[in-house]
């Protein structure tokens, strides 16, 4: 047999699976009533957590110019401060703030995320081209422009995580964040299909990020600005696009070179229903507690048992703890937990801080918090398994529950009621119960930042669908300068 010596260097035609991100990107008539509903939701509550996580120095360390001092003219709005800078630094800012706190929407399937993780391109982006608009005598974009931008955004990153695990092979879920913000930014720019296409090969050549940071023993703080690491680099990617870089038509699927051989070992990606707006119509919020989201329902399930336990710390034995197995997979950990990004994706420490306070804040994954001797005492204490139906039902594309189970034994021979929650507050299924609370969420981290007269016109704007969604997107992020 005689060996193959030559490569045949003849250029195919693009991947299909870029045509279809690029061939939905540019759709220009969504009609969902209610993923436009929940965008703005969605743009509240991302918002907020980015204002709350103000309050945290290991997160405003890293935002701000590379050079102090550094003023970009047209520049895009950092919201909750000062800061102007140009849409690539900027994504990373806005995208760090959002995800810092682990507190903003998420999509749970074969793959993890947090969709509005794009806003950090989408904004900065849309900002910057308003204010370019106004100074070329241009109308600048409108916040309905945002809210589409985030809907098609959503749908790229949520389907594709519907059967695409990447945390199964060690990779980390902003794979598809970079992916995500590469086409709408790209689409954002004015890019043609072509471009969409060469912008979107670009961040497939990038590979995928380890999950290192977010599992033990290497638990740490990369996780919470990975994110925006991820949106920043989509933004990078389109921009050098837009400046004519060459794009690489089957950087999936060719042999041995191409992500599909190098990345998913011979695999290939599914896109497993047709591109709409189903991810931001069923998307998760984390209304109650920033906590990884499949703890949500265990921290309910603690908090409800919270009176009956109070008084009684010492005389509990054991505490079972049924969850699902993507929880057992990667939220729960024994021995010492070394700091908050440790803490907020450790099932157990969550379980622990809610059934001695009755809360969860962010504040309880701090060093000073953590020194309470209580939390490790039951977290020692704590049993933790798997339900196979809640497994099942996680995966159900009608259901999507996130059920936890806690029943509490003690010293005496006693015990509570096992305490189940299947649907998380910030389910869709719950969704009419959360309206309330994600805008009292809202008020509340915009209250550690603003004065209550600004909080009360930020709430206002996102009450009136009719005013928000017509108002210039400059004037919007004026309205987070500080």
């Amino acid at each position: 047999m005689a060996l193959h010596t030559v490569d045949e260097n003849i250029r195919p035609a693009p991947d299909a699976e870029l045509v279809t991100i690029a061939d939905y990107v540019l759709k220009n008539n969504l009609q969902s009533d209610v993923a436009y509903t929940t965008a703005r939701y969605c743009l509240m509550d991302a918002l907020g957590c980015a204002i709350l996580a103000l309050q945290y120095p290991a997160c405003t360390k890293l935002l701000g110019p590379i050079i102090p001092g550094t003023i970009v003219p047209d520049g895009a709005r950092v919201p909750g401060t000062a800061y102007v800078l140009d849409p690539i630094l900027a994504a990373f800012n806005i995208g760090t703030l959002v995800r810092w706190l682990d507190f903003n929407d998420t999509w749970l399937a074969a793959e993890w995320g947090h969709p509005s993780d794009n806003l950090g391109a989408i904004l900065a982006i849309a900002d910057y081209l308003s204010r370019k608009n106004i100074a070329n005598g241009r109308k600048p974009l409108v916040i309905k422009d945002v809210l589409t931008a985030m809907i098609k955004a959503h749908e790229i990153q949520g389907v594709l995580a519907l059967e695409n695990g990447f945390n199964r092979l060690g990779f980390d879920h902003v794979i598809l964040v970079k992916i995500a913000s590469t086409a709408v930014a790209t689409q954002m720019l004015g890019g043609t299909h072509e471009q969409i296409i060469n912008a979107l090969s670009q961040a497939w050549l990038d590979g995928a990020a380890l999950r290192t940071y977010r599992h033990a023993p290497n638990t740490g703080s990369r996780k919470s600005w990975a994110a925006g690491d991820a949106t920043s680099r989509a933004t990078r990617l389109a921009w050098l696009t837009m400046q004519g870089e060459m794009g690489y038509p089957s950087v999936l699927t060719a042999k041995k070179w191409g992500f599909y051989d190098c990345i998913l070992k011979g695999g290939s990606l599914k896109i497993g229903r047709p591109l709409g707006t189903y991810v931001m119509e069923n998307v998760l919020f984390k209304i109650s507690f920033p906590a990884e989201f499949h703890a949500q329902t265990a921290v309910e399930c603690a908090i409800l048992l919270h009176p009956q336990v109070k008084d009684k710390l010492n005389q509990v034995q054991k505490i079972i703890l049924t969850t699902q197995e993507s929880a057992v997979r990667i939220i729960s950990k024994s021995g010492p937990l070394h700091n908050p990004a440790d803490r907020d994706h450790c099932l157990q420490y969550m379980v622990a801080v809610a059934l001695l306070q009755g809360d969860l804040k962010a504040d309880y994954y701090e060093d000073k918090f953590a020194l309470n001797p209580a939390i490790d005492q039951l977290r020692d204490k704590m049993v933790v398994e798997e339900d196979k139906v809640y497994t099942v039902d996680y995966l159900h594309p009608e259901k999507r529950s996130i059920a936890n189970s806690i029943q509490i034994f003690f010293k005496d021979g006693s015990s509570t009621d096992k305490i189940t929650v299947e649907y998380p507050v910030g389910h869709r299924r719950r969704r009419e119960e959360g309206i309330p609370l994600m805008f009292d969420k809202f008020a509340k981290a915009a209250a550690t930042h603003y004065p209550a007269p600004k909080v009360q016109k930020l709430l206002s704007l996102f009450k009136d669908p009719q005013t928000l969604e017509a108002m210039p997107v400059n004037e919007w992020m004026d309205l987070f300068v500080v």
